[in-house]
C-alpha cells in the first residue's frame, strides 16, 4: 500500500465492494477503524476525532510513506459534510459510520436531461403518501450508480412553489423496487456516469435531510464541497507536475545544459508549472481559512475553474509533446501509457462540464465574489 495506485485498483468500498488484493482491504479495514478515512468527523459518529492542525499531520505522514488512498467515496467528499450540519441524529449514527468503514458506496442524484447548468429546474418528483415518499423521474450523469448502494438526490416536494423552494434532499436505498440504471458510454471508450430511472420508487419519509422544500440549501452547500475536492484532488496529484519535463525529454531530446531542446515547449512548460504552483498556494490559503472554521464558500467556484483548465492543459500538453503516439487508441504499436494518455486527454475535456460547468461557475465568481451586478 506504499505504491501509486492505478485506477483500475482504486477501492470504493460498498456492499460489493472489489479490492485488488488482501492489502487493500486489509488497509481500508484498518484505517476505518482509527477513523482515519474521516479524520476530523466526530468520534462517536466512527471518525478519527482530530482537529486540523492533527489532520495536517496524519496527511503529511500518509504523503511521505507514499500510502495509499484506503477508500474513494462520495459518502465521505460530498455527503458527509452536509450530513454532518442538515442531518438528525439519527440519520447521523445510521449513515455515518457506514462511511467512514466503506460499508456503503453513493452516488449523487443531481442532474436530470433538461435540468443540468439550471438544476434548480429539475422536475423527479417526490409525492408524499402517509410516512412515505412516492418518487417519480429520471436522473442523468449519475457516477458510478450502477455500482452504488444508495443515492443522495434532489427532488422536487412542491410543484407551486418557486423552482428553489420547491425542492428536497432525500436519500434512496438503491435496491428499492423501482429504480432501475443504465450506464452512458462515453468517448472515452469507459462508462462511468449513468442514466437512473425511478418508477413508483417508495422511500420512508424518514430518509429527508434537512426540512421539506428545504433542499437547494443543502445542494449549494454539498457543491460547495464537491468543487473544493475535485481541485483538491488534482492538487494532490502530484506526479503529474513532475514528469512533463522528463517526458519531454524523453521523447524529444535535452539540450546541452539538460533542458527541454524546444525553448517554446520549455516556455510552455514552465507557465504551466508556475500556474499549478499558483493554484497549489490558493488552495492552502483555503484550507487555513477551513482550519479558522470557516466553511466552503463560493470562492471554491475559482478552485473547480481554474483546477479544470489546468486539468485539461496538462493532458494536452502530454499529448503534444508524445505526439502521433499520444493519440493511440488500440494495438502494439503504442505502450500502455501512452493509450493511457489519449484517454486521459479525452476524458479531462468532461472537467468543464462535471460538478457544474465553466460557464456557471464563472457566473457564481461574477456575482458572489467579485460582487458584479447581474
Amino acid at each position: 500500500m506504499r505504491t501509486t495506485a492505478p485506477e483500475q485498483e482504486y477501492v470504493w468500498g460498498g456492499r460489493n465492494a472489489v479490492f485488488p488484493n488482501d492489502d487493500a482491504k486489509l488497509w481500508l479495514e484498518r484505517m476505518g477503524e482509527r477513523g482515519w478515512t474521516a479524520p476530523t468527523w466526530p468520534a462517536e459518529y466512527g471518525g478519527g476525532g482530530l482537529d486540523k492542525d492533527q489532520e495536517q499531520v496524519l496527511s503529511e505522514e500518509l504523503t511521505r510513506l507514499n500510502c495509499r488512498i484506503p477508500l474513494r467515496s462520495f459518502g465521505l467528499w460530498m455527503l458527509g459534510p452536509v450530513l454532518l450540519d442538515y442531518a438528525t441524529e439519527e440519520q447521523k449514527l445510521e449513515h455515518l459510520p457506514k462511511i467512514i468503514r466503506g460499508d456503503i458506496r453513493w452516488c449523487q442524484g443531481y442532474s436530470e436531461p433538461q435540468s443540468g447548468s439550471d438544476l434548480a429546474s429539475l422536475q423527479c418528483q417526490a409525492v408524499a403518501d402517509g410516512d412515505e415518499y412516492v418518487i417519480n423521474g429520471q436522473k442523468v450523469w449519475t457516477s458510478h450508480a450502477d455500482k452504488a448502494d444508495w443515492m443522495f438526490c434532489l427532488v422536487r416536494t412542491d410543484a407551486d412553489a418557486p423552482k428553489r423552494e420547491g425542492i428536497s434532499f432525500i436519500l434512496i436505498d438503491m435496491e428499492t423496487s423501482g429504480v432501475s440504471v443504465k450506464p452512458i458510454r462515453l468517448i472515452s471508450g469507459a462508462s462511468p456516469f449513468c442514466e437512473s430511472f425511478f418508477d413508483d420508487v417508495r422511500v420512508p419519509a424518514g430518509n429527508l435531510v434537512g426540512p421539506k422544500n428545504g433542499g437547494w440549501t443543502i445542494a449549494k452547500a454539498l457543491l460547495a464541497h464537491e468543487r473544493a475536492l475535485i481541485s483538491k484532488l488534482r492538487d494532490a496529484r502530484k506526479e503529474e507536475q513532475d514528469t512533463l519535463e522528463e517526458l519531454a525529454i524523453e521523447y524529444l531530446g535535452a539540450d546541452g545544459d539538460g533542458r527541454v531542446t524546444d525553448p517554446i515547449l520549455r516556455d510552455r512548460i514552465t507557465h504551466a508549472n508556475m500556474d499549478f504552483l499558483c493554484n497549489k498556494l490558493t488552495l492552502r490559503r483555503s484550507t487555513e481559512a477551513m482550519k479558522a472554521g470557516l466553511s466552503p464558500g463560493p470562492e471554491t467556484s475559482m478552485f473547480k475553474l481554474y483546477g479544470t483548465e489546468l486539468n485539461k492543459l496538462r493532458k494536452e500538453l502530454r499529448v503534444l509533446i508524445t505526439g502521433y503516439r499520444g493519440l493511440g487508441w488500440e494495438g502494439d504499436g503504442f505502450s500502455e501509457r501512452e493509450l493511457l494518455f489519449t484517454r486521459e486527454w479525452l476524458r479531462s475535456r468532461a472537467n468543464s462540464i462535471e460538478g457544474g460547468t465553466s460557464e456557471i461557475q464563472l457566473n457564481i465568481i461574477a456575482k458572489r465574489v467579485l460582487g458584479l451586478p447581474d
